[in-house]
């Protein structure tokens, strides 16, 4: 039922972000953060990097009041459930074994980006009128008018989360390890923080990284060099390539983000004997450092550790930003002092009885993601502050 007073809201979807028009989309999701703007969309899709043949097959959430763009969301028409870090393969499995479709399914999200959010991008006047059952049937509509049987909605921020929250919703959380700058000038400010122990440990790995005769270099937006980029992509690859999957991203991908979103974008790379031997990708936007990719051709002690979070540490702490969000999964960012975060995603199924026993599945998890988070907690390596 539609809210009292309120236009009739429509909800279509586009094949493409050029399909779009920048000015309405950066209305309603700004250029601050990197994995909203335009450009990243268009980068994407120029690349081939999101197409029908990779199984990501753009299908951006357009809503309309009054024949006018009042919303926006990204969003792709999936036959896999690769790229994602919410994981449904269990779900699929058991549609199979059941002889149902899984796919297609709607995913709205930032491809291979497990980073929080805005995913629902409304007009003020709008999301403070919709009500979060409204845009659930919407929701659930237009999976059927696409020939979906399932939508999900990955990694939203609160103001998305509260959209979304009908208190029945199949509704998951996650845990991530995240860094936050608590008014650090260096990163020896940060390790004061630590109790001696892990303040040790952390300076023995350091230590012993440049004891192998490796340096770092750092590389921001237009001043990257092609071979810079290049030997990246080569590291970015093995990543892929050593457990046995496709990467995702491309070349051409790399090369687009640096020329079209310069300010977001910086690389650091570990040197030894004047050739480069490991790199990572970091974006800003904000007040947040996004560590996304890294990769190396030959193994190093501590080098990982080096490479991805000491040096985005003490990239963070330079550029002053609060937060450094380091990607998913990886309990050893905890003793480095990255803390537990909860993630949130929301989830429908058309089945109705694949919907019930995916909700009892979820209810479970939570409690056991919840256990977790309150364990995790009590193993963070900081010093515990004398009373006043």
């Amino acid at each position: 039922m539609p809210v009292p007073d309120m236009p009739p809201l429509t909800l279509d979807t586009s094949h493409s972000i050029n399909d779009i028009p920048r000015t309405d989309w950066e209305r309603l999701a700004g250029r601050d953060n990197p994995f909203l703007r335009y450009e990243f969309f268009q980068a994407l899709e120029a690349s081939g990097c999101t197409c029908p043949e990779t199984g990501w097959q753009p299908c951006h959430l357009v809503f309309r009041l009054h024949g006018e763009i009042a919303g926006v969301a990204p969003a792709y028409l999936k036959s896999h459930s690769m790229g994602e870090y919410v994981f449904d393969w269990a779900w699929a499995e058991a549609y199979q074994r059941h002889g149902l479709d899984y796919y297609p399914k709607l995913l709205i999200a930032i491809p291979f980006t497990p980073s929080q959010g805005p995913r629902l991008m409304l007009d003020p006047g709008l999301s403070g009128h919709i009500r979060p059952e409204q845009l659930h049937d919407m929701l659930d509509t237009l999976i059927h008018r696409l020939g979906a049987h399932s939508w999900h909605l990955l990694f939203p921020d609160r103001d998305s989360q509260q959209l979304l929250d009908t208190g029945t919703g199949l509704h998951r959380i996650g845990c991530q390890f995240h860094w936050h700058n608590r008014g650090y000038r260096n990163f020896e400010d940060f390790l004061a923080e630590l109790t001696s122990r892990k303040r040790k440990s952390i300076r023995k790995e350091r230590r012993q990284v440049s004891e192998q005769g490796i340096s770092f270099r750092r590389f921001q937006g237009p001043a990257i060099p092609d071979e810079v980029l290049a030997a990246f992509h080569v590291f970015y690859q093995a990543t892929y390539l050593k457990r046995g999957q496709r990467p995702y991203l491309n070349k051409p991908f790399f090369r687009l983000v640096r020329d079209w979103l310069p300010e977001h974008l910086h690389i650091v790379m570990a040197v030894r004997d004047d050739t480069m031997i490991a790199g990572a990708l970091l974006l800003t936007g904000g007040d947040t450092l996004y560590g996304r990719y890294w990769g190396c051709l030959d193994e190093y002690n501590h080098l990982h550790f080096e490479t991805c979070y000491y040096q985005g540490i003490d990239l963070a702490i330079e550029l002053g930003l609060q937060h450094f969000d380091a990607g998913a999964q990886g309990e050893h960012k905890l003793v480095r002092g990255f803390e537990p975060v909860i993630t949130h995603s929301w989830h429908q199924v058309a089945h109705p009885g694949f919907r019930d026993a995916i909700r009892a599945f979820t209810e479970d998890e939570s409690a056991q993601v919840q256990a977790y988070f309150r364990e995790a907690r009590t193993l963070l390596p900081y010093r515990e502050k004398p009373a006043d």
